[in-house]
């Protein structure tokens, strides 16, 4: 086990990946308070996960587990009758202040239907690689390699619609 692993108290944790793992849960509800929630619960299975016994080889297992997990506990969320039953309590102007990109692309990424908001996210802000998304998202290489592709068609033409300048 690597000694940086084992030293890593919960709190730099939570420093060092709060952002990571709310941007994904952000991306998968787009509403503020609903990415909150679900970041608070991530770093509660962390929590369960490593009391339990459980270690990391390296940095990047614990940070592939940490986005896995926070695919996952949106999905569920998104599936609850909570969830589908009700109309978003925030503006999309209003959501995305609260993040850090607040550019014409990161409009357009938000804009995109959550199949393809999802990959484009994690390989382009959080720079996963195709095998890895394709393990968190438990999807093949192909379809996920399919879907940024067509995700890149989308937002070309949403940025050119804009007039956005390349």
């Amino acid at each position: 086990m690597n000694i940086e692993n084992k030293d890593l108290s919960i709190s730099e944790l939570i420093e060092k990946y709060t952002d990571m793992v709310y941007r994904i849960a952000f991306s998968r509800t787009q509403n503020v308070y609903d990415a909150q929630d679900i970041t608070q619960d991530v770093f509660l299975k962390y929590i369960k996960y490593t009391q339990a016994g459980n270690v990391f080889r390296e940095e990047e297992h614990r940070k592939a587990w940490l986005l896995k997990v926070a695919v996952n506990t949106g999905n569920t969320f998104v599936k609850t009758a909570w969830a589908r039953h009700r109309a978003s309590l925030t503006e999309v102007g209003e959501m995305a202040q609260s993040m850090e990109e607040k550019s014409e692309v990161y409009y357009a990424v938000m804009e995109l239907p959550e199949k393809y908001r999802i990959p484009i996210h994690l390989f382009y802000f959080e720079e996963l690689s195709i095998k890895e998304i394709a393990g968190i998202l438990k999807m093949s290489e192909t379809a996920v390699k399919s879907r940024l592709h067509r995700a890149r068609e989308m937002l070309k033409d949403k940025l050119k619609e804009a007039d956005y300048e390349f």
